[in-house]
């Protein structure tokens, strides 16, 4: 007799084999059987959905999110039943007293979440990264979390001053850093990240600590990885210099025989890099190097609206002196003829080449009607648009962000549609060294909004694709959790298998869809974040306990902190 059984559920198993039909028997927080004819004391006819494991989303930013929110919410909104955080060298522990305030600058720097929510939910009872670890272990959540030891707080409490404005690490620093990423190692975290990428700054524009770091200190952090055997080692590489990065990579990958990661994206200023870079995994795999690029599954596209980070007209005077005033007399004036004409006729200063680039760019921006099309035509851009009728683009996106009350919303795809090459995308998710990543989950509140990116990976490379090559859902689902399982030693999950964790979604897969995306401002201090939703999640099961049914929360808070790798359970007899 089980506690629960799952009756007559079509199975994808994780391990990219076909589906089949059976029963999943389950008792306490493991999966005690896959078969016909199972009997329990609470069973649940699951007949025609789909069934697969929770999903494990390996790269997310809720090292704060942690403290205050027991859903980490959207992930767990879509499947998602355990995440790792601590990614792109941001984090908060180790941390000095008086470094708080500069640890909250530099997550809302580099990640787009609201300082202010993150000064009012964080609660800073620790200092040591151990001490962190027993904190946010100390609280029920309804999904599982693991986390790694950032660069950047390591950096600033080993060196202070000279550590947040990217100092060059004495042999001594170096030492005491390897020291305590042991001594994070130890205590339960699943690897070490670091960020080489420009685009990552604090509040003030700084580069994030490490940036700059020579292979003294990564080599010399990276050997706590090799002496303990543990972690994964991960990095955000500025884009159009991975091949730069690629030879130490794989140096480090082969002296520590620990996991090294990286981000491998499209970017406009290099469209065809990412052809020279699969070779190189293809080389480190066939010499048995643990090397693997992360990629998004789908174009990384900022959201553009009124009240979000970025629009067409954040730079214009008309509307800096606008978005002063409470939103309600702001939309008031949007509404008004006169309004339009002055945005109109005003010009934008200059705010940077970054964000002058993506605020001015309109053969980039797309009308995101529905929410939901990520791979647009580009003779639908607003630049396309406004040639085609001849007429000026910003009235064009003007009059799209006033669409209901002012709330609509432009698409600009960011990485990974360059040049709207619908193969890029397909053949690097079909690479053997590439691993599911980069949803970036609880980070880029203003601006980005993948953290639903497991649902989107689901329903549109096998399903809803109609531009380009499908990508078969038994093969979507394993690269979503056998595969981000095991890059990070969770060997305990990510299949429906006996002796495996009872992690396990049901899916009305033909009506599973993403929702529109909305802003809200549901963080502490009001703070504002955009979310999407989904359809179709008939429940979603965490160590043994419905944690949601039909996309509401059951109560039910059986997730814990993840120390460390966890062992497969034993082969059955």
């Amino acid at each position: 007799m089980y506690d629960l059984v799952l009756k007559g559920g079509s199975i994808l198993d994780g391990t990219g084999s076909p589906s089949f039909v059976a029963d999943i028997g389950i008792v306490g927080k493991t999966i005690a059987a896959v078969g016909p004819g199972l009997s329990g004391a609470k069973e649940i006819d699951v007949t025609g959905q789909l069934i697969t494991p929770g999903f494990v989303d390996v790269h997310t930013h809720y090292d704060g999110q942690v403290t205050w929110d027991p859903y980490l919410s959207p992930s767990s909104w879509h499947g998602v039943t355990t995440v790792v955080f601590g990614n792109c060298g941001v984090g908060f522990a180790p941390a000095a007293p008086d470094k708080h305030e500069w640890l909250i600058g530099l997550m809302e720097g580099v990640e787009d979440i609201p300082g202010a929510a993150l000064a009012e939910g964080i609660d800073w009872n620790w200092e040591s990264f151990p001490e962190y670890l027993d904190h946010i272990d100390s609280t029920p959540h309804a999904i599982d979390f693991g986390t790694q030891i950032p660069h950047g707080a390591l950096r600033a409490y080993v060196m202070g001053e000279r550590g947040a404005s990217n100092e060059t690490a004495t042999a001594e620093d170096v030492a005491k850093m390897g020291e305590l990423v042991a001594e994070a190692l130890e205590a339960g975290a699943l690897g070490f990240s670091t960020s080489r990428t420009l685009l990552h700054k604090s509040i003030e524009g700084v580069p994030v600590p490490g940036t700059f770091a020579g292979r003294e200190e990564l080599f010399g952090i990276g050997k706590a990885l090799k002496e303990t055997g543990q972690g994964v080692f991960q990095l955000a590489c500025e884009h159009v210099e991975v091949p730069k990065e690629i030879p130490w990579m794989r140096e480090l990958a082969k002296w520590t025989e620990r996991p090294v990661s990286f981000n491998l994206s499209q970017s406009d200023v290099a469209p065809k890099l990412w052809e020279e870079i699969l070779p190189e995994l293809t080389k480190a795999h066939e010499e048995g190097l643990p090397m693997v690029a992360q990629v998004a599954g789908r174009p990384i596209g900022i959201l553009m609206n009124w009240r979000v980070t970025a629009h067409p007209f954040v730079a214009y005077p008309t509307w800096q002196a606008l978005q002063a005033l409470p939103w309600e007399e702001a939309l008031a004036q949007l509404k008004t003829p006169e309004m339009r004409a002055k945005m109109l006729a005003d010009k934008p200063v200059p705010i940077g080449t970054f964000e002058d680039w993506v605020t001015q760019s309109f053969g980039k921006m797309f009308p995101m009607r529905g929410g939901v099309d990520y791979e647009p035509s580009p003779e639908t851009s607003l630049g396309a648009i406004g040639k085609e009728q001849g007429v000026d683009p910003r009235g064009l996106a003007y009059d799209m962000m006033m669409m209901g009350e002012g709330s609509g919303f432009l698409y600009f795809p960011l990485f990974n549609y360059s040049d709207q090459n619908l193969d890029m995308l397909h053949t690097m998710h079909t690479h053997p060294q590439t691993r599911m990543g980069l949803s970036d989950g609880g980070a880029h509140c203003g601006a980005i909004c993948d953290g639903g990116m497991p649902t989107f990976m689901i329903s549109f490379w096998p399903r809803d694709r109609t531009r380009g090559d499908h990508i078969e859902l038994s093969e979507i689902v394993r690269r979503q959790t056998t595969e981000t399982a095991a890059l990070y030693g969770l060997n305990d999950r990510g299949r429906i298998a006996p002796g495996y964790r009872a992690d396990i979604n049901v899916i009305d897969y033909d009506n599973l869809s993403l929702r529109s995306p909305k802003l809200v401002h549901d963080l502490p201090a009001g703070g504002r974040r955009l979310i999407q939703r989904a359809d179709g999640y008939t429940m979603t099961i965490c160590a043994g306990e419905i944690i949601f049914k039909n996309g509401e929360p059951t109560g039910a808070m059986p997730g814990r902190l993840v120390r460390g790798a966890q062992a497969a359970p034993a082969p059955a007899n």
